[in-house]
């Protein structure tokens, strides 16, 4: 059902089951598939919405990114089926430089939480309220953003991490790891986010091994990552490649 107030234009896709609440404006070059629930005045444009989102009111999706250098390039987002956006959530599209900004499948955006221009968030992902992506930020799948978080731009935030309230990151945080702080550190391992996520105690231990040899070892860390990289264990050789292709620099603990 589209509600009688609403402004659509022309050029939207709108498959046929979508609801759209009073007073939303979907602008031009959107596509909304299947299931997607819009509530009242939320503004829409160049995006693509998966299936079965719900979009809650006053959000704005597709707007252009706050950036100095951009004039106008035609750029996009793209949110994966099942993401929930809540009250105030903002998402801008891309810059010249990637065209897009995409967001996966069945994650949850709390009120007012951002996700700036080029910015790539993978599946299952949490952003509390008011936390803040700024741009060309990646997040990991499963990884938990809690309120009032900022992400300083080009960041890495790793698969399956958790990070305190009010933490500032402004280097990469390692996969599987839990942070916090003004320039966040690492303060462990997210344990119970892994055994959420049902790894077997084996791939477990072997996180554990390998957060030990990196921080705890008092190796050079191009000495821990060659020994730690003849671990069999899919989890750790992600972090591995994920400290590899790091262009900021990793967050440690204390």
């Amino acid at each position: 059902m589209i509600h009688k107030t609403a402004i659509i234009d022309r050029t939207a896709i709108i498959e046929s089951d979508v609801e759209i609440g009073a007073y939303t404006v979907i602008g031009e070059n959107v596509k909304i598939k299947s299931g997607t629930v819009i509530g009242s005045n939320a503004y829409i444009e160049c995006a693509e919405i998966g299936k079965n989102c719900k979009i809650y009111n006053s959000a704005s999706i597709g707007t252009p990114p706050q950036n100095l250098c951009y004039n106008g390039e035609s750029s996009k987002v793209y949110v994966g089926d099942g993401t929930v956006m809540r009250e105030f959530v903002t998402f801008n599209r891309g810059t010249k430089k990637t065209e897009k900004t995409v967001v996966g499948k069945n994650c949850y955006f709390m009120a007012s939480s951002h996700v700036a221009h080029d910015c790539r968030v993978g599946d299952n992902v949490v952003m509390a309220n008011c936390s803040a992506a700024a741009g060309h930020v990646e997040i990991g799948d499963d990884a938990f953003i809690s309120a009032n978080v900022g992400i300083h731009q080009f960041a890495r935030v790793g698969k399956g991490t958790m990070t305190g309230s009010g933490a500032a990151i402004s280097m990469d945080i390692i996969p599987y790891t839990l942070c916090m702080g003004y320039r966040a550190v690492l303060n462990g391992l997210n344990l119970v986010g892994m055994k959420r996520r049902k790894m077997s105690a084996e791939e477990i231990a072997a996180v554990k091994d390998a957060y030990r040899t990196l921080f705890m070892s008092k190796l050079l860390l191009k000495d821990a990552l060659a020994k730690i990289e003849q671990s069999m264990s899919v989890c750790v050789q992600e972090i591995v490649e994920f400290i590899k292709s790091s262009q900021r620099g990793i967050a440690r603990p204390e």
